[in-house]
């Protein structure tokens, strides 16, 4: 549970960095963190966009459902759990981070001409039924 954790906060800084913070750090420095220095800027995040929606720690976390006091430890740096941080994201409304964990699927440009190609180009009415009297010739 604890590597999937620092899997999703990598992820998570990732994000962060490439949406607010683009300055002079590089994706690199950010891999080169230790997993503390990742927390503790997920503690960061958390607590300026609080800060912003002018919410106190209380009533933050009573909207969350977690206590003060895991709300505390998550803004600074200590290790809460995915679904901690996911319900103060929600509050916060935050999800948008969530959108580094999206999987799209490209397809090659050949797959995309063949499904082009079998596409139809027009519209055929349906056929008429021929009943017995027009099938008489006299």
């Amino acid at each position: 549970m604890l590597i999937k954790n620092h899997i999703f906060a990598l992820f998570f800084i990732h994000y962060l960095y490439n949406t607010y913070f683009m300055n002079d750090i590089s994706r690199n420095n950010w891999e080169a963190m230790t997993d503390d220095r990742i927390l503790k800027q997920i503690g960061v995040f958390v607590k300026h966009h609080r800060m912003q929606q002018n919410k106190t720690q209380a009533v933050l976390a009573e909207d969350a459902g977690i206590s003060r006091s895991t709300l505390s430890l998550l803004e600074r740096g200590e290790t809460v759990t995915v679904a901690t941080l996911i319900r103060v994201l929600r509050v916060l409304d935050q999800l948008q981070i969530m959108d580094v964990f999206v999987i799209t699927q490209h397809q090659s440009p050949l797959a995309l001409a063949k499904a082009e190609k079998k596409k139809r180009q027009r519209v055929a009415l349906p056929k008429k039924k021929k009943t017995d009297n027009e099938n008489i010739d006299w």
